[in-house]
């Protein structure tokens, strides 16, 4: 699908670029005029899949995360989080309710949260390679009130 507008952010895996990740993904997306809701939901998905890069895919050390949003035809914002870590062994046991393995101050929500404030998420992975989570929400068109 073409995208009608397309960025891309690359950063470390630190935990204080998760902030600027959900900052940018909502400044981009106001281009779509999502309600305050919208925004939020929006800035949670990517808060969960960039904090999952960060926590789970490099636990021992530094590495990249990139952020790409794309605005698609019927006003769909497109979330892609990657990294090149660790990767994920089994997806299905990991998008499980309560499953982590980020010890036990984590809560293994992460993957239902994205499923509850968007509309569609796929997840690819390979061990020792990385895994790309890519989520799409649909923003209401809003009528005028002019």
């Amino acid at each position: 699908m073409k995208a009608e507008n397309i960025a891309k952010i690359e950063f470390i895996s630190r935990s204080a670029n998760e902030g600027f990740a959900r900052s940018a993904s909502a400044c981009f997306a106001a281009q779509l005029d999502p309600t305050l809701d919208e925004l939020g939901d929006i800035k949670t998905a990517v808060s969960e899949a960039v904090t999952n890069a960060i926590v789970h895919a490099y636990p021992n050390e530094l590495g990249r995360v990139l952020l790409r949003l794309r605005i698609l035809p019927g006003q769909v914002l497109e979330i892609t989080v990657r990294d090149w870590g660790v990767g994920i062994a089994d997806v299905a046991q990991a998008r499980a309710p309560m499953f982590t393995t980020g010890g036990a101050e984590r809560s293994g929500m992460g993957f239902t949260i994205m499923e509850s404030f968007t509309d569609t998420i796929r997840v690819r992975s390979k061990p020792g390679k990385g895994t790309t989570v890519t989520m799409r929400k649909q923003i209401a068109q809003r009528t005028s009130t002019r």
